[in-house]
Formats: C-alpha cells, sequence, structure tokens
C-alpha cells in the first residue's frame, strides 16, 4: 500500500521540481541575455535616396544597444552589392559614442538598376542575419543613355493568413488576419468568401489597409476552410487556410489606449489548466504572470504600457509544463524616442550662389545631440518611406518588409495603431527558441565584439612551435600613400602574433618586412589576420527594387540632367590642354632636389657624400647598397666577409639611418637597392645624432613621383587595409574670390555633415552653405 502511494507522490514531487526549475531557467536565463546577449542594431543615413553612376554616396550610421548608442562595439561594417551578388566594396569605419560615417564612390560605368547595402558590426552576426541592416539605393541610368524598353510583367499576387497567436483551434472563435501583395512586396486590394470544406461560405473579407486586414473565424474540428477572392484586377483566385489544431489555449490581444487587453480561451476541458504569460521587450522580461483557466470561460488580463519604452512588446503563452504554445507581438508608442529640435534661419540666401545660415538647437532636458544633415536640390526626387524612427523601431525588430513603415508613426491617432496592429499580426517576429531558454541554453557566439580599433597587427606563420622565444623581432617598412615610409621593429610574442594598439590604420599602407633570424627563412607573415572580410553574397536575391525603376518622373529627369552635365564638364575639364607657359628660375640639380626632398633639418648640413640611385643606372645592378658604397667614399671601409656587412671610419663604426631612423647594418643589407632613392655620407663627426662621432650613413626610400627601376631581390611585402579613408564634404565659399567659383554649380547635394554636434553648454549647431 506505501509502494502505490509513494509512486504518485514522487511523481508530483518531481513535476513540481520540474516546473520550478523550468521558470527559474526562463528567468535566470533571460537576465543572462538581456546582459551578455543584447543585440546591436543600426541605421544609416544617406545624403539623398537616388544617385547616378559616378556620384559619391556619402552616409552616417547610427548603432544602438538597448535604446542607447553602442559603445562596445569600435568597426562598423558596410557592404556595397551588385543585384548579382558582387561586393563592389566592403567599407570599414571606426564607431565612436555610437556613430560613424564614410562615403562610398559609384564606378562611373555601373549599369545596374540598384546597389543594395547591408550595414552591421561583427557582433551582430552572431544573430540572425534577417535583422541587419538593409537598402537598397536605385541608380538612375544617365542622361542621354541608351534607354532601355520598360519589360512589361503582369503582376502576379498571392494572399496569406496568419491566425492570431500561431495556430487556429477548433471549437473557438478565432481571429486571423490575412495580407495580399504582387511579387514585388507592394499591397493588393482583395476582398472575398471563407467557405469549408462542405462547400457552405462561413464568411466574407475584404482588406482595410495596405493589403491587410482580419477576419473572425470559429472552426469546427474535422473540417477544413479556403478562401476564395478577386484581386485589384479582378482575377479569381483560391488559398487554403492553416490547419485547424483540435485542442489548445487561444491568445488574442487588443489595443484600449495605453493598455493592452489579453484573453485567453481554453478550447475544452483538458485545456483548463494553469498556463503562463511572459512579455519581453528587446529581450529583456517586462512582465510574467500566471493565469488558472477554467473550461468554457474565457481569462483577461490588462498590461498597463505606459511606463513601458517604445517598441515591439513580445506575449508568449505556456503551457503547465513551461511550454511555449502561442505567440503574438504588439507595438507599444510612447513616443519618449522624439524631440523636436529648434530650427531658425539667420540669414536667407535668396540670390544666386547665395549664404544660407541655420541654427539648429535642442531641448533643455537633453544632454547633448550628434546629429547628421543633408541639404539637397528641392527639384530632387525624395524617399520618405523609411526614417531612422521607423527604422529602429519598427523595421530593425520584425521580420519581413514593411510596407511605408514611417506612414504609422506620422501620428499617434488611433486609427494609426490599430493599422500597426495589422501589421504585428502579419509578420513573423522570434527573436527566442523558447525551447532552448527553457533549458537554459544560450546562443553559441562566432563573432567576439570588436573591442578595439583596427591597429596594425598581424602573425607570422610558417615556424615550429618553440622556435619563437619571445625576444624576437621583425623589421618592418610601411609606405603610406602621398608620404614616406615608416620604419619599425616589432617584438614578436611566442605564438608569432604582433602588434602596436598605438597604430591605428585609416587608410591602406604598402609594408614591406624582414624576420630577423636565419631560422625564420620560410616563414611568412600574415597581416590584420582579425580584420573582418566581406561576405559571400554569391546566392543573394535579385532586384528588391526591380518595381521601383519606373519611368521619368521630373525629380529623377532633373537629377539625371544635372550629375550629365556635370560629368561632362568633368570629362571635358580632365582632357583638356594646359597651354605652354614659359618660367625662367635657376634650376637645381638632381641632386639638390633630392635633398630638399628628403632630409630633414638636422641631416641638411654637413660636410659629406651625397648619392643619386634616382638617375643612377647602375645601382640596380649592385645586390645591396654596401657593394654599392664601396670604394666609393674616401676613408670608409666596407667589408662584406661576413653575414653582415661591417662599417669602420676613422677607427669607429659610422652610424646607419633609414629614414633618419637608427638602424643596424642586418636591416639594410636586405633592403633592396631598387627601393632607395638617395644616400647621404657625413664624414665625421656628424652633429646631427647620437653615437655619431665616426661619422653617419644615411639612406632614405623611395617616394611617390620617382622614377621606379626594375626591382631586384629584397624584402618580402604586403599591401595592407585599414579602415577606410574618410573624405570631407567640398562646400564652395562664394563669399571668397576662387577660379572654382567661376564653374558651373551643378550639385545635386548642396551640403553634408554627419558630424553635427550641437553641445552641451549652448546646445546649439550651425549650418552654412551656399545656394
Amino acid at each position: 500500500m506505501k509502494k502505490i502511494l509513494l509512486y504518485p507522490f514522487c511523481i508530483v514531487l518531481l513535476t513540481l521540481g520540474f516546473l520550478t526549475a523550468s521558470a527559474q531557467s526562463i528567468d535566470s536565463t533571460l537576465a543572462r541575455y538581456a546582459d551578455k546577449y543584447q543585440a546591436e542594431k543600426t541605421y544609416l543615413h544617406f545624403d539623398k535616396a537616388a544617385y547616378v553612376p559616378g556620384e559619391t554616396v556619402w552616409f552616417k550610421a547610427y548603432i544602438l544597444k538597448d535604446y542607447l548608442p553602442a559603445e562596445e562595439s569600435k568597426n562598423f561594417y558596410v557592404d556595397w552589392i551588385t543585384p548579382n551578388g558582387e561586393v563592389l566594396h566592403h567599407t570599414v569605419g571606426p564607431v565612436v559614442d555610437g556613430a560613424t560615417n564614410g562615403q562610398f564612390d559609384i564606378p562611373a560605368g555601373y549599369e545596374g538598376a540598384f546597389i543594395h547595402v547591408r550595414a552591421y558590426t561583427r557582433w551582430m552576426l552572431n544573430f540572425d542575419t534577417a535583422f541587419l541592416f538593409s537598402k537598397d539605393l536605385r541608380i538612375l541610368p544617365k542622361s542621354g543613355a541608351a534607354k532601355q524598353a520598360p519589360v512589361k510583367q503582369a503582376p502576379v499576387f498571392t494572399l496569406q493568413f496568419f491566425p492570431e497567436g500561431g495556430d487556429a483551434i477548433a471549437g473557438i472563435s478565432n481571429r486571423i488576419a490575412f495580407k495580399a501583395n504582387d511579387q514585388w512586396g507592394y499591397p493588393a486590394r482583395v476582398r472575398g468568401v471563407i467557405a469549408d470544406s462542405k462547400g457552405s461560405v462561413i464568411d466574407s473579407f475584404r482588406s482595410v489597409h495596405n493589403g491587410m486586414g482580419y477576419l473572425t473565424l470559429q472552426p469546427k474540428d474535422g473540417l477544413t476552410y479556403t478562401a476564395r477572392w478577386k484581386d485589384e484586377k479582378g482575377i479569381d483566385h483560391t488559398t487554403q487556410l492553416p490547419a485547424i489544431r483540435t485542442g489548445g489555449v487561444g491568445l488574442q490581444v487588443s489595443l484600449s489606449g495605453n493598455k493592452r487587453i489579453i484573453t485567453l480561451t481554453p478550447s475544452g476541458a483538458a485545456d483548463a489548466q494553469p498556463v503562463h504569460l511572459i512579455g519581453t521587450m528587446n529581450q529583456r522580461m517586462a512582465f510574467k504572470t500566471d493565469v488558472p483557466l477554467k473550461a468554457g470561460e474565457p481569462a483577461r488580463r490588462i498590461i498597463p504600457t505606459e511606463n513601458l519604452p517604445s517598441g515591439i512588446l513580445t506575449i508568449t503563452l505556456f503551457d503547465a509544463g513551461w511550454k511555449a504554445i502561442a505567440e503574438r507581438i504588439t507595438f507599444i508608442n510612447n513616443n519618449e524616442y522624439t524631440f523636436q529640435p529648434g530650427f531658425e534661419v539667420q540669414h536667407w540666401g535668396l540670390s544666386k550662389r547665395g549664404r544660407n545660415d541655420l541654427q539648429i538647437s535642442i531641448p533643455d532636458q537633453l544632454a547633448g545631440a550628434n546629429l547628421s544633415i543633408s541639404v539637397t536640390d528641392i527639384g530632387m526626387e525624395r524617399d520618405t518611406t523609411s526614417t531612422i524612427i521607423s527604422s529602429l523601431m519598427l523595421e530593425s525588430d520584425i521580420r519581413g518588409a514593411v510596407y511605408n513603415p514611417s506612414y504609422y508613426f506620422k501620428d499617434s491617432s488611433n486609427e494609426k495603431a490599430q493599422q500597426l496592429d495589422l501589421v504585428m499580426m502579419t509578420h513573423g517576429w522570434r527573436r527566442f527558441q523558447w525551447e532552448e531558454i527553457a533549458k537554459g541554453k544560450l546562443p553559441v557566439l562566432t563573432f567576439p565584439k570588436d573591442t578595439s580599433y583596427l591597429f596594425f597587427s598581424g602573425k607570422v606563420y610558417g615556424v615550429a612551435k618553440g622556435q619563437l622565444s619571445g625576444t624576437d623581432n621583425m623589421f618592418l617598412l610601411l609606405k603610406e600613400k602621398d608620404s614616406g615610409t615608416k620604419t619599425l621593429v616589432m617584438p614578436l610574442h611566442t605564438d608569432g602574433s604582433f602588434g602596436d594598439p598605438d597604430m591605428i590604420l585609416f587608410d591602406t599602407v604598402k609594408v614591406y618586412y624582414q624576420l630577423k633570424s636565419k631560422f625564420f627563412s620560410n616563414a611568412e607573415a600574415r597581416f590584420m589576420t582579425d580584420r573582418l572580410p566581406a561576405p559571400n553574397y554569391s546566392g543573394f536575391s535579385k532586384a528588391l527594387l526591380s518595381r521601383n525603376v519606373l519611368g521619368d518622373t521630373t525629380g529623377t529627369y532633373r537629377h539625371r540632367l544635372l550629375a550629365s552635365e556635370a560629368l561632362r564638364l568633368q570629362q571635358q575639364q580632365e582632357g583638356k590642354t594646359l597651354e605652354n607657359v614659359t618660367v625662367t628660375a635657376k634650376t637645381k640639380s638632381p641632386v639638390q632636389v633630392l635633398d630638399d626632398k628628403y632630409t630633414s633639418a638636422l641631416f641638411r648640413s654637413g660636410d659629406g657624400y651625397q648619392f643619386d640611385l634616382v638617375n643612377d643606372p647602375s645601382a640596380v645592378s649592385q645586390l645591396n647598397i654596401f657593394n654599392y658604397l664601396q670604394g666609393k667614399v674616401a676613408g670608409l671601409q666596407i667589408s662584406m666577409s661576413g653575414t653582415t656587412p661591417t662599417l669602420t671610419w676613422r677607427g669607429g663604426s659610422p652610424q646607419l639611418y633609414l629614414d633618419e631612423t637608427p638602424v643596424d647594418a642586418e636591416v639594410l643589407n636586405s633592403l633592396p637597392v631598387a627601393d632607395i632613392a638617395y644616400v647621404k655620407v657625413f664624414r665625421p663627426p656628424f652633429m646631427g645624432g647620437f653615437n655619431s662621432a665616426n661619422g653617419a650613413v644615411a639612406i632614405y626610400t623611395r617616394k611617390g613621383g620617382d622614377q621606379q627601376s626594375s626591382s631586384g631581390k629584397g624584402l618580402s611585402n604586403n599591401v595592407v587595409a585599414g579602415y577606410t579613408q574618410l573624405r570631407q564634404f567640398y562646400v564652395p565659399n562664394y563669399q571668397s574670390f576662387s577660379k572654382e567659383n567661376e564653374k558651373p554649380d551643378l550639385r545635386t547635394t548642396l551640403y553634408w555633415n554627419p558630424l553635427l554636434m550641437a553641445n552641451t553648454k549652448g546646445k546649439k549647431a550651425v549650418v552654412s552653405f551656399f545656394n
């Protein structure tokens, strides 16, 4: 008898223990999600809505984490992709206070109808890529270009049904939303009836907003249901409704001002068990409540929302065993995310090329503001369908494209709220996998956060374990664009890695390197190994804007006209031959030109010898610079008997310099003579540096503009990419005299400033630009 009673008792205890553990697991896992796995989202502000091949796209990126500027991620990536999935460019920008900016030059010969832009941080790649920022930038054909006849493609309409909560349940009243659109995602007007499998017409329906609407259906067990409907062309269609569940608990959410009314309806006595409701926002728990159910009686809960942040509230229903059985999203809009800036015109430029002065101020309750502003020609096309508000508050948290999302934020009327609720009912959204949450499982991270900026770094491969002692060095020559050469001696860690966190790369550099040990002859250095490459977009979707490429409008015509004329004048200017100009002046010798170009003040004076390797054809044939100098300097003895050359002058060793940085002979021995432009040998004593009582030999590597001789045996080299170079947006100044001001002004973007800062003292920012 004891055994018979003991088993049920143990089962009850085990069940209660499991339920308690599941509830605690969900609570603790959600807390860890909010703390360690908070997602980031971004919005890109472009200077205008459409572009012409050859133009520059200017952009500002805003990156948020949990409603605040993302401060941990330091690097931001933007991919510029053709309709065929080819990456035109993979730009990388440094993030400061949750923002960055940049530009992209559209190739002059680009023929695509759009460029797809995808933007993200490394951290964002750990989660569903459906939530990455994506936008198609429309590319207008150049004026005068051969126009292709538009392909007339008939619209293909589809109709989808979405039972509220996820499933339609037999025996209870279900609200079923629907959405009709064409193959391009544009909404379609539809009307029709619902019939059961016996042929009886149950109800009628019609779209009420952007192809969306809903109907109420109480299905019967064992029957199926079909929609017979007409599209806006009057063509007949049939669509099967989703399968009907035989049992369960219905979930309905209704809007009532700043409240959400949740109604739970069990389909029968078997489903009338206690259930659990959890609300989450931005991966944080907003509320949790238990709801007892009775057979045949709906249960209601009222959720106040006035103290919740704006955004998507996910309401999830769990059964008694903490298994998710229904889910519904609803949008909370308390308007706390917006502010109205002050906008004062201090001076209107009412004439051609007149100056405009604007003052922008922010409300007193804000500590400061980081803004971006674009001013464009008023005749240009505009795209107001998506804004920073609709993107960050809605689009970045919902799966699937929303048609004209900014419409829902134009005002806070009840009509807009009800229409937005249709968007909630017809778009799938699932940030959590509740089965994993209940087990306490967290996502596996593939990409760590970029918590440091892109600094010069790398790793040496091809070295056996144990060969690196931690005291080894590598010699580096860095050649930046339009600048001289920088020499470095960088320590190697025992794992082969190297780097300098203080050396941030803001452009591409050419790197020559040498590993200073005979044991590393087969080793190879790879640079910036942590830099995130562009993803593979080979299977990328084709045109999302295919229907948007329509005939001319006044805005697109004006844009093409101005851009094409600007391109014509630019080509004309590039091809114009300059008139001959006769200049009378005392010319400098080639050696004097090199001395002025390469040496600083300390190395410009002094008694010695000068060698011009740029104009010496015999220099290329020398194995190294020491072979070249042998016998050319009286008193300087150069011995090549060992592996490393030795130099003596007046009983001591002269100091060696590479680009005016002290080095040893081993470094110079491997430097290609073809990379050397100028050598200056100073007789003892040389007063321009330390330890130079026995003279000095200064070696200078070539800069841009020097004639490059054929390369001989030299150092290993590589091209290392850092951040994408930032450019300044050009704003003409018509109040000052300049030859440039006489040219025609065909700008379509008059002013672009991605770093408009309203300071904390006056909280004002001033903008000036010319017509």
